[in-house]
């Protein structure tokens, strides 16, 4: 028998059973205006260093360009805890909320896994589960679903959830009913955009990456341009501050999802211990976390830049022991912080 909308609901029913906060259907396809924003986004070189957006352009232009047999994507948005207020104590960094919990591409994986499961024992067909490492224009499609609107920011917003969702999909081959696409509801409002401290959302529903702290601290591999090190402030891992602004968190709620809770050690970031962390302390302070997957090198060229924007100057032995690092970014990122503490430019 073929799925019926009675079919959907047992799926979005089980979905919310296995903690996913929101849950739509769409078809396992996108209008072509989405594949000709991503190719001109990395005609322009926006891309930066995240070579995999243009390696695997073909495959992102919708569902079935990925895997041909999809007929229906069903869209999951898993509820993390909104950041606390960013603190700008010294001696004290800021790592993105999402980052300071467990990697959430492993929980998010494993109950979508279940879901996948649970849709192929009641109603049949084949089934794919995807995170955001896999090339699928999640945003676009958790739209098109009815999770929320993509913002003037570039990130998803729902009105039950505010920005903080965390995505993923099951593709399968079954023909469900889709929902309705979400319409967006930014109207007027530009505080994401007013809330960038790099002017990296100069237009709205275009970001710059490359001017982007989030994009700077996690996937740039060279120096931190010295024009934007001022406005990094003390964030080590991400940035927050355009999710933050937005309104329609005031109806968001801290998520039940226990290994999504923020560890403590990292929501109270300690510079001068990170700054003294070896390759073994990393791997072990940031097990199981995205931050881990930063590497030591780049972490530690994040943690002098804040250190340099502290204005402690009790701090600046923290950032001299690496002017010798072997690794020539981390030690100019090191005497960077050295000079700015020492009163130089």
């Amino acid at each position: 028998m073929p799925p019926t909308a009675a079919a959907a609901e047992a799926i979005r029913a089980r979905a919310t059973a296995l903690g996913f906060a929101a849950v739509g259907i769409t078809t396992a396809t996108l209008p072509a205006e989405h594949d000709a924003y991503l190719r001109r986004f990395c005609a322009e070189g926006r891309h930066g260093d995240m070579q995999w957006l243009a390696r695997r352009i073909e495959e992102r232009r919708e569902p079935r360009a990925l895997w041909t047999g999809a007929r229906s994507v069903v869209c999951l948005g898993l509820a993390y805890t909104p950041p606390l207020a960013a603190e700008a104590k010294p001696g004290r960094g800021v790592i993105a909320a999402y980052a300071q919990a467990r990697d959430y591409h492993d929980v998010l994986k494993g109950k979508l896994k279940h879901l996948a499961q649970f849709i192929v024992s009641r109603f049949g067909g084949e089934v794919k589960v995807f995170v955001d490492t896999a090339p699928v224009l999640e945003k676009p499609l958790a739209a098109q679903a009815g999770l929320g609107w993509v913002g003037k920011h570039t990130n998803l917003v729902s009105q039950r959830h505010g920005n903080w969702l965390l995505l993923g999909e099951v593709f399968t081959t079954l023909d469900l009913p889709p929902d309705a696409p979400h319409p967006d509801r930014c109207g007027r409002c530009e505080r994401c955009r007013a809330a960038c401290p790099t002017d990296a959302l100069a237009e709205p529903y275009r970001l710059e990456p490359r001017r982007c702290l989030a994009y700077l601290t996690i996937e740039h591999q060279g120096p931190i341009p010295a024009d934007l090190r001022p406005a990094m402030g003390n964030r080590i891992f991400g940035c927050d501050d355009c999710l933050a602004a937005c309104p329609w968190n005031r109806f968001a709620r801290e998520s039940g999802e226990m290994a999504l809770a923020a560890r403590p050690a990292l929501a109270a970031a300690d510079l001068a211990e990170f700054a003294g962390l070896d390759a073994a302390g990393f791997a072990a302070r940031f097990v199981a976390t995205p931050v881990r997957r930063l590497g030591l090198a780049r972490f530690l060229r994040n943690v002098m830049i804040a250190i340099g924007n502290s204005g402690d100057p009790a701090l600046a032995p923290a950032a001299a022991a690496h002017l010798a690092d072997a690794d020539p970014v981390l030690a100019e990122a090191a005497a960077w912080a050295v000079a700015q503490l020492d009163g130089g430019t």
